[in-house]
């Protein structure tokens, strides 16, 4: 079994951490939280000091952390990931984080003769308990058969989509859609509460019909129709409404840097942040059917 190093072993890192160890993986791990770090050490990780001591000794290294700067600092500021880690090392990002950086993170890792590849997750918290993320993975086809085996024993697909970067790409865009999606959903049900139509009547037409999607049949905004949605749960998060504002801020970013017109995105974006400014930022991005049914 490999000996990995895990840096980021917070709501997501830390189920992906006890993952691999179930596989019976040697996790070291690193965390600048004391809690989260306490945690995954308590559930059998070695505890590094730091980010360089968590890589020392790893056959390969997965990141979980929360945005490119974060991703900068600890692969390429000083002591970092990039220049610790012995040359067979490989290096594996799961974090979400706009394309030029993942694509300049890993231009810095080659030149080292390291294999990097970039890997967000689809699945929220929920996900990374159970294995049975998406992993979305950008680069070689030589990295991405050594990450592979690795990825398999934290999610149930992992689909390569290409060279450094795609992996943020196609993360970012299936985030926005998933925004998008979500608000219509949200406000179809809000439309059929104003019509006296009965919310598990409209779910069984839908999750029949036309307007079937994810965002129905899996993660339905009203309580009642899919029991394991937040919306039962008082909308405790799988998946923050700060950090779908977040993923949909580096959709737009990824979209002006292309000269892509994404006017939808862009509505999503906006609504999605007045959610936040109300308060709602450590709820799940669900919730924001409260303000659009408060009339946005």
């Amino acid at each position: 079994m490999a000996r990995i190093g895990f840096i980021g072993v917070g709501n997501m890192g830390g189920p992906m951490a006890r993952n691999l160890m179930k596989a019976q993986h040697t996790v070291t791990a690193f965390d600048p939280l004391d809690t989260a770090l306490a945690a995954i050490v308590e559930a059998g990780a070695v505890q590094a000091t730091s980010a360089a001591a968590a890589v020392e000794g790893a056959d390969a290294v997965v990141t979980m952390v929360p945005a490119g700067p974060h991703v900068r600092e600890i692969y390429l500021g000083a002591g970092g990931i990039i220049a610790a880690a012995a040359p067979e090392t490989l290096l594996m990002d799961c974090s979400t984080i706009d394309v030029t950086t993942a694509r300049n993170v890993a231009g810095a890792a080659a030149e080292r003769g390291l294999d990097m590849v970039d890997a967000p997750v689809s699945g929220g918290t929920g996900g990374a308990i159970a294995g049975t993320l998406t992993f979305m993975v950008g680069g070689s086809e030589a990295a991405f058969a050594k990450a592979r085996p690795i990825l398999e024993h934290m999610g149930a697909r992992i689909v390569h989509c290409g060279p450094a970067g795609n992996g943020q790409a196609a993360k970012v865009c299936n985030n926005m859609m998933l925004a998008i999606n979500m608000l219509g959903v949200v406000e179809g049900f809000t439309l059929a509460d104003n019509l006296g139509l009965d919310r598990q009547v409209l779910f069984d037409v839908v999750a029949n019909s036309s307007g079937q999607s994810w965002a129905v049949s899996s993660y339905c905004p009203v309580p009642g129709p899919v029991p394991a949605s937040p919306a039962n749960n008082g909308f405790q998060p799988g998946f923050t409404a700060d950090m779908m504002v977040k993923d949909l801020r580096l959709a737009r970013d990824a979209a002006m840097k292309s000269g892509t017109g994404t006017p939808m995105g862009a509505l999503a974006e906006a609504l999605m942040a007045l959610h936040v400014s109300a308060g709602n930022g450590p709820r799940d991005f669900s919730s924001i059917i409260e303000t659009i049914r408060a009339g946005g």
